[in-house]
């Protein structure tokens, strides 16, 4: 890790020592010697602050980028408006601070092996069923239909084609239910079911949209563009860039 406020250093260690799998096996704080740790121990994960001086995050990850040891490359800072450029640089994941453990785990986690170990202890396998109360019913929705979920307060909202379903719950905790190889958290109020979406739009502000194969565009927030870099390379056949 690197990041020139020790402070930060500091508190970063502690929470990864506190995740099972994880190791840390060097700390710098300022860019070039970074590098040169980098360059030294080649670790699976780099998580580096963006805004140092001299030699910055960004610089760093262009400066360790395609060597066949460069590794994963996690952003941890306190600002949003470096999110767009993190995406070009195919980063991994994108931390603000103060970051939580339930995030960095979650950030952590959904680097696979070989790369990392999972950083986690074993949960159970995704749930492929939900079930929706409906009239006085209940009603069992696949999570292989969903479209998309939306946050409402202390409820979601269950996308199926025409229909919605509305279910109580946060989205946060409905996200850790669903497979994350196929749900894709891309705004704090809207995860989209990855194989359903064709498209990814550039806006004109800069930001992006991702456009469902029913033609809805759901906007990204700015602190997730990084997560579908990855995701855009492990399947391309999902979806065409849209100019």
């Amino acid at each position: 890790m690197v990041d020139d406020e020790p402070h930060a250093v500091r508190r970063l260690h502690l929470l990864c020592n506190r995740l099972d799998g994880v190791r840390v096996v060097g700390t710098a704080t300022d860019g070039r010697e970074g590098l040169r740790m980098l360059e030294a121990l080649s670790p699976d994960v780099a998580l580096l602050d963006v805004d140092m001086p001299g030699l910055d995050g960004m610089a760093l990850a262009r400066a360790v980028a395609g060597a066949s040891t460069s590794p994963a490359v996690v952003f941890v800072t306190a600002h949003e408006r470096f999110a767009v450029e993190a995406f070009d640089l195919a980063a991994a994941d994108y931390l603000l601070k103060p970051v939580s453990l339930d995030r960095l785990d979650r950030a952590l986690r959904r680097l696979q092996p070989p790369r990392l170990p999972s950083a986690a202890p074993a949960q159970p396998g995704p749930s492929l069923d939900l079930w929706v109360p409906r009239n006085g019913n209940l009603v069992r929705i696949p999570t292989s239909t969903l479209d998309l979920v939306e946050a409402e307060r202390d409820y979601v909202r269950l996308h199926v084609g025409t229909r919605s379903f509305l279910m109580s719950g946060t989205i946060t905790s409905l996200e850790r239910r669903l497979d994350p190889n196929l749900f894709v958290r891309v705004h704090r109020s809207w995860i989209v079911h990855w194989p359903h979406v064709s498209a990814m739009e550039r806006l004109s502000t800069g930001g992006w949209s991702v456009v469902l194969q029913n033609g809805r565009h759901i906007p990204v927030g700015r602190t997730f563009v990084p997560r579908l870099h990855p995701l855009r390379r492990a399947d391309s056949r999902a979806f065409a860039i849209a100019k």
